[in-house]
Parts: C-alpha cells; structure tokens; sequence
C-alpha cells in the first residue's frame, strides 16, 4: 500500500499526464526512457507547452481520422480533402472541435495509466532491476486498468467532437449538449449509465496495441545491429516510428469499431449496443466489410498514421532540444562549482 500512494508514484503520473500526448511511440519506451533520463524540473517547463502545441498543431488529423471512420458513407478519401470538407460546410475552426474535452480526456488518461503503471511496477519489482517482460505485463495490466476506469472520458469527448458535423450518413442520430458535465447527464438519462462504457471491449483488444509495437520493434532493430555495432537516434526514431506504423494497421479495425460504439448514434444494432460487446464488434466489422469491402475498415488510416508519425516527431525533437538544454545547465552549475 505504501509503494501505491508513493510519492514516486504520484510525480510519474502527474509528468504523465502533462507531457505525453499519448499519439508516439509506447508506454514502455516512454518509461524506459523519456521518464527515467528527463523527468527533472525542467521537464514541466519545456514538455507541458511541446505537449500541447503537438496535440494542437496535429488535432485535426484526428479530426479527419474519426470522421471517415464514423460517418462511413463520406465519399472523400484523403484526409486533405476530408479537412478542406470540413473547413467549407462548417468553419475554419471546426477541426479544432473538441480540443478541450479531448486534451482532458489525455491528462486524466495518461495519470491513471503511469500511476497505475509505477505503483504496480514498485509492488513487483520491489527494488530489484526491471526486466523489459515485466515491463509489458505491468503495462498490459496497468492499460486494461486504465481502459475501465477513463472509458466515460472517451466517450463523452468522442460526442463532443462529432456534434455539430455534416454527417452524410442518414442513420446517424445527432446530439445536442451543452458541455462536458451536459453530456454525462443526458448519455445516463437516455441511454443508461452502461452506455458510457460503449466500446469497452475493443478498447481492450487494442491494449495489445503496445505489445505489438514492441515486437516489431525489437525484430528491427536485430536486423540493423546485424549491419552495425550501435543504433544512433535517428535509427531509433525511425524503427520505432515503422513499428508503430505497424501495429496501427494491424489493429485499425479495432480502433474502427471502437470509434463507432463510443459514438454510439448509428440507428444500426440499437438493441445491443452497450459495452461493445464481441457480437457488436464482430457484427459491425461484418457491415463495413459487406457495405464497403476490406478498405472499409481502414478508412481514415492515412490521417492516423500521418498524426501518430508527425507527434512523435516533434516530441523527439523537443526531447532531444530538452536533454541538451538539461545539459547544458548540468555543465554549468559544475563550472560555478570550481
């Protein structure tokens, strides 16, 4: 209990929750390496803003991305044309629909996970080293953990983004709230307080997600340190990079049918909607792809991995920028010292 409510615990949660968008690369490389190298004072300082301006330069991708998967009868393909759509029928800051809930949703998201994450992590290891196998099991747990309990979040926000839009599909039902508070009261009045945890099981299929990554990461890498003695950090950027790219498209169907069951406003299946259960997930996958064909699970893939590659990116440089800036400082104080 002691190592739960540590204060270790709850400083890893909270540089968490503050500096990672949660769009790059896993949580296991974010705590073997971004947590344990830079978590200082200055962390706060320079992430906090890197953060946020990634998650906001970038937003609209995701604003693409869950618009061709939810309304599955737009007929765009790119997510360039998907956007200027989007700018044209309903305002120039209609990508930027939901920001706020969306950003809240990441904060309270990534605090339950790397809380969840070193606690369980200081009960295992209990000061012994770490193994990368720990690691992942303690991160399969901590995400299924995580899943459970911010699930109302995801929901609530993925509404939130969505109404207002130009749908093109007529069985789409609209919403109307007023706020984040507004749509928690009228989703338990009308639909029952379940139905906040609308594509729960999908959500946790996709806590595989990392663990995927991962493999191919690390089969990868095997085959560069077979042509070279050691990986520089562009070498790592860019493997981690494809990996990711990887396990996203493995499991974009997932994410698919997630998107659609938080969304929750098809008039298709009404009866047994609630929780995304396996005959929900199994019946939609088999709509899209008797209505649309294979492709029709992948739609919005593009402007998936364009945001997951492009944030990681910029959350490399703003590391790199950070670390030799850190140094720098180091340097410094140990000059005023002789």
């Amino acid at each position: 209990m002691a190592s739960v409510l540590s204060y270790e615990s709850l400083v890893h949660a909270v540089a968490g929750a503050v500096t990672w968008p949660r769009w790059g690369l896993t949580k296991t490389w974010v705590d073997a390496v971004w947590l344990r190298h830079v978590l200082t004072a200055a962390c706060f300082a320079h992430l906090l803003p890197g953060s946020v301006t990634a998650m906001t330069v970038f937003f609209p991708l995701d604003t693409a991305r869950l618009r061709l998967q939810v309304d599955e009868k737009r007929k765009s393909k790119t997510t360039h044309m998907v956007l200027l759509e989007i700018i044209k029928e309903e305002g120039l800051l209609a990508p930027y629909r939901g920001w706020f809930p969306v950003i809240s949703s990441l904060c309270c998201s990534n605090f339950v996970y790397f809380y969840t994450f070193n606690s369980l992590k200081a009960i295992w290891v209990k000061g012994q080293n770490s193994t990368t196998g720990k690691d992942l099991v303690v991160g399969f747990v901590a995400g299924v953990v995580n899943v459970l309990l911010t699930t109302p979040l995801w929901v609530v926000n993925t509404r939130l983004k969505l109404q207002g839009a130009k749908f093109r599909n007529e069985d789409i039902v609209p919403t109307n709230y007023k706020g984040i508070i507004d749509a928690f009261h009228q989703i338990i009045r009308d639909e029952g307080i379940l139905a906040l945890w609308n594509g729960t099981f999908p959500s946790l299929l996709l806590v595989f997600n990392p663990a995927i990554q991962f493999m191919f990461y690390e089969g990868l890498k095997r085959q560069l340190l077979k042509k070279r003695m050691k990986l520089s950090s562009v070498d790592v950027f860019i493997i981690g990079a494809v990996a990711k790219a990887i396990a996203t498209t493995v499991t974009y169907p997932m994410q698919t049918v997630q998107s659609i069951l938080r969304f929750g406003r098809h008039r298709l299946n009404p009866e047994n909607r609630t929780l995304g259960s396996l005959r929900n997930v199994l019946y939609l996958l088999h709509q899209r792809v008797r209505r649309f064909g294979i492709i029709g699970l992948y739609k919005g893939l593009e402007a998936k991995l364009l945001q997951t590659v492009l944030t990681a990116a910029l959350m490399f440089l703003v590391y790199e920028k950070l670390t030799a800036a850190t140094f720098t400082v180091m340097g410094l104080k140990r000059a005023r010292k002789h």
